[in-house]
């Protein structure tokens, strides 16, 4: 840590890294640009066969945080931080927090709060507020270091998030950011303004310079549509099999490549096999960020038909819909979530409801007609992801709000949560327009 910078961040991650998680490869990126010393502890080893060459560019130390197989390493985990008398008095301080966490969370807090203090960090940050926020808030206590976290979808959304832990570490946190307004209206309506106090808006960034914007001429004969995400049920591609299917009963010459792999994978094979559309619906396995940018320019249309799954799960706002935005492919996605603040209906892209493949069909047939003024749209698209989604915009507000910890007011009086917290459902209804 120089003296220029006397603030070192250590990101505290599920996994690092991991292929699906390029706008945390981007954010890393756009702070150590800004002059920011950052420090990487992972707690799971990667299990991806592929990465993206961006990972190259990152000058963070990445150290794997691992967990016992025997209790004798155990011990010397525990071993190791009672060596350090400060660590030890924070260890019988808080031991009833820790035999709360359950033994993996409990032991890698002891140990990222160890590295914590061999590093030299100041502040520990963690994304999604499911285990990594948990590890990064025992660190916290141990060390007397300010955390945060970025709160993405599934960490929000989904049946099993447990409100009372939710709103601790909302609580707790020196700040909390989430990627979206539909995001903070959500927590602030389930949580209260007290327990969101330290909640911030820092948008998912892209390094602009990496998706240059093309002008697209009309559709091809033979359009391409593109789908990109992982293969579950919450993106919504057995909608976009269905689409393609009409329009080629209707003689459209159409085809769709998907991007990804997944669960479903088996499940969408044999719905094109049903389909008869093996020569026209492609499943493309994954690609890295470099092959997407290059299948978003060759594309005619980017179609997003994301739902909400039965579990409660759905998309926050996917980096590839900002991507595709900002190299000037046509858009049509459905409106869950914080989509309908990117795709403004009929002004940077078509929004339909989710779940209605009607919409969903009309919609792309609008984009894929000659007369339809894409370019108006494309443009404002370009317009939006510049000014709201650029990296290095939100590395500054990130680096203000990490030089500004410790300065917030700590909530001290209990939690209160409302009776009936809210589904993840949308606050408003849909925003699509009536297609039918």
């Amino acid at each position: 840590m120089s003296a220029e910078n006397p603030h070192r961040i250590a990101y505290v991650l599920k996994m690092y890294p991991r292929f699906s998680e390029t706008f945390i490869v981007s954010e890393i990126l756009a702070r150590e640009a800004a002059g920011e010393e950052i420090v990487i502890f992972s707690l799971r080893p990667p299990i991806d066969a592929r990465f993206h060459p961006e990972l190259a560019r990152v000058q963070a130390p990445v150290i794997q945080v691992g967990r016992s197989a025997s209790p004798r390493r155990l011990w010397e985990v525990w071993g190791a931080a009672m060596a350090d008398p400060a660590l030890a008095r924070s260890l019988g301080a808080h031991l009833d927090e820790l035999v709360g966490a359950g033994v993996d969370d409990a032991e890698q807090a002891v140990a990222v709060a160890t590295l914590a203090r061999e590093h030299g960090v100041t502040h520990l940050h963690a994304h999604f507020a499911s285990m990594a926020t948990t590890v990064a808030r025992l660190a916290g206590l141990l060390t007397d270091l300010p955390y945060s976290f970025t709160a993405h979808a599934k960490d929000i959304f989904h049946r099993d998030v447990e409100d009372a832990d939710l709103a601790r570490k909302l609580q707790d946190a020196d700040h909390a950011v989430t990627i979206s307004e539909y995001n903070r209206g959500h927590l602030r309506d389930r949580f209260g303004d007290q327990v969101t106090a330290g909640l911030e808006l820092v948008r998912n960034g892209l390094e602009l310079e990496r998706f240059p914007y093309r002008r697209r001429a009309d559709p091809a004969a033979e359009p391409v549509l593109l789908g990109v995400g992982r293969l579950v049920e919450k993106k919504g591609f057995d909608q976009l099999i269905d689409v393609v299917h009409a329009l080629r009963q209707e003689g459209r010459r159409v085809r769709a490549e998907i991007v990804g792999d997944g669960p479903l994978h088996d499940q969408l094979t044999a719905r094109i096999e049903e389909l008869g559309l093996q020569q026209h619906v492609r499943l493309l396995g994954p690609r890295t960020q470099e092959e997407v940018r290059h299948l978003l320019e060759a594309a005619d249309l980017f179609v997003a038909p994301f739902v909400i799954s039965a579990d409660g799960n759905a998309d926050g706002l996917p980096t590839v819909l900002l991507e595709a935005m900002a190299t000037g492919i046509p858009c049509v996605a459905a409106s869950v979530t914080a989509v309908g603040e990117v795709i403004l209906d009929g002004r940077t892209g078509w929004l339909v409801p989710t779940g209605d493949t009607t919409a969903l069909l009309d919609a792309v047939r609008e984009a894929l007609d000659p007369a339809t003024d894409r370019l108006a749209l494309t443009d404002a698209a370009r317009e939006l992801v510049a000014a709201q989604y650029d990296s290095a915009s939100q590395a500054r507000r990130l680096r203000a709000l990490a030089e500004c910890s410790g300065h917030r007011n700590i909530l001290t009086q209990p939690i209160e949560l409302p009776a009936q917290p809210l589904a993840p459902a949308p606050r408003t209804a849909a925003a699509g327009r009536s297609l039918s």
